[in-house]
């Protein structure tokens, strides 16, 4: 059966999708809903918001997403190296790109602005220009209008800060900058959102479908990211499995800008590696350029099949270390752990990282662990094993009869707790793709997020998955359908 019509049926084959419907009809679930939760999802559209410092933008994805994640303050530069967010409005989802303003100067950095500006919109589908209706049109705003223009891609004018209908008339003002109707908004409120949501959509594209979970087409040589943070080692384990200097290392941390793609054989294979520039905690707005280095590094995670993260094992583990893995993880790549700089290890700080790790990384005991050293090679012949594994459980696969046999005896021997005087019970399930593993279980009644979770051990125990995070949705039967 061709990828194309594997695609068809959510990833089954034909004859299992059948046979799976008709289970979910005896069960009283309705087939078009069991349809979208096997749909898989496609590279979802971006949309770059840009604008000045201090013009709203966070504030502004904070509502756009429906959730505080972006962080806000009432200074200009505050924006962290957390920049993508996924986002749903009317039924679409799609992604949300905050891009940070930055200041022009009497320094020049004119510049970098013009660069930053060009990077966030370069990977978007759509602009979303955010002016403050107060002040109105700076020549920041004139110069980021000429970049939007030059790039070619769509805009949409965001007149922020209008918190009521005195101040509409400094939207119109916005008519000049001559990039259509401005909206009237105020991301602190929500006033106008809606308005300007539906104007966005307007101008995304519709998500493609895609016959992965990752939405990377296979073949060719395999894609490993190397991510981490500053002065962590990337770049010398590169130039190690490379065998020459292919990328420049200094001891001062951030060399490494732009993602550097290598070709590289390693272990009888080609291997795709993606360097990239090391995250920083937090990104001033002096540091303009590593807060778009962490953009980059974002970029490459999307790049990539099996993110590879390196860790500073003679270092404390830091709070960058963990979001850093967990950036991979909710990029949905194959992971693996490298605890670099292993040849410094004394007995006692060997001791005291196996704590932090069975303290910090429980979420992720998954992940397959190689102890290398970057600068003398230590235990790198143990690097491609790991990836191999860990891609392996990426895309493993499990039939819906092996899984509903396994779900049978796992309700059986461990039923979900009750609650509130009912106790919610698994129907039946399937695995609705790889890449990572997407599993859909539909049940009787909630299940609880400490059910879930073991859910997902179990899976683990029984089939595998090592190196890959996995996904599992629960669709509950809101009620029965009654035969006539």
């Amino acid at each position: 059966m061709s990828n194309d019509t594997t695609a068809e049926y959510g990833g089954l084959g034909e004859s299992e999708y059948a046979e799976f419907m008709a289970l979910a009809a005896e069960e009283g679930f309705d087939g078009d809903e069991v349809d979208a939760e096997l749909a898989g999802h496609g590279p979802l559209p971006v949309l770059a918001i840009v604008g000045r410092p201090n013009v709203g933008k966070s504030t502004l994805v904070n509502r756009i997403i429906g959730r505080r994640e972006a962080v806000v303050e009432d200074r200009p530069g505050v924006t962290r190296d957390r920049v993508s967010y996924e986002a749903m409005w009317a039924g679409r989802r799609f992604k949300v790109l905050d891009t940070g303003g930055w200041e022009i100067d009497v320094l020049g950095l004119d510049a970098m602005v013009a660069g930053q500006a060009e990077l966030g919109i370069e990977q978007a589908d759509a602009v979303l220009f955010v002016v403050d209706a107060k002040v109105g049109a700076t020549d920041t705003e004139d110069a980021l209008v000429r970049l939007i223009r030059r790039s070619g891609k769509p805009v949409v004018l965001c007149a922020n800060k209008v918190d009521g209908p005195s101040t509409e008339a400094e939207a119109a003002y916005l008519w000049s900058l001559g990039l259509g109707e401005p909206y009237p908004v105020s991301a602190l409120h929500g006033r106008g959102s809606g308005d300007l949501l539906d104007a966005v959509l307007k101008v995304l594209p519709e998500a493609p479908p895609q016959l992965f979970g990752d939405g990377l087409a296979p073949g060719g040589p395999r894609r490993v990211a190397l991510i981490g943070r500053p002065n962590v080692g990337k770049s010398s384990l590169l130039n190690k499995v490379a065998g020459e200097d292919r990328v420049v290392v200094n001891e001062l941390a951030g060399t490494t800008r732009d993602p550097v793609d290598e070709l590289i054989e390693l272990g009888g294979k080609t291997w795709k590696f993606i360097d990239t520039a090391g995250i920083r905690r937090r990104v001033h707005q002096t540091a303009g350029a590593d807060f778009y280095a962490s953009l980059r590094t974002s970029a490459a995670l999307d790049k990539a099949e099996v993110a590879v993260v390196l860790v500073d094992a003679s270092e404390t583990l830091a709070e960058q270390d963990t979001r850093i893995i967990s950036m991979a993880v909710e990029a949905g790549r194959a992971v693996v752990i490298a605890y670099n700089k292993w040849d410094q290890l004394d007995e006692e700080r060997r001791f005291y990282l196996e704590r932090e790790i069975e303290r910090d990384l429980v979420q992720v005991q998954w992940a397959p662990r190689v102890n290398v050293s970057a600068k003398t090679g230590r235990h790198m012949e143990k690097l491609v094993p790991a990836i191999e594994t860990a891609l392996a459980g990426w895309e493993t696969r499990i039939p819906t009869a092996r899984l509903n046999a396994f779900l049978g005896e796992l309700v059986a021997s461990h039923p979900h707790p009750i609650r509130g005087g009912k106790q919610p019970r698994i129907l039946f399930g399937t695995q609705a793709g790889t890449r990572p593993p997407r599993f859909v279980l539909f049940s009787s009644g909630f299940l609880e997020a400490g059910y879930r979770r073991f859910v997902e051990r179990r899976l683990r125990e029984e089939f595998g998955f090592v190196g890959t995070p996995i996904s599992i949705s629960v669709r509950v039967r809101e009620k029965r359908t009654k035969k006539k």
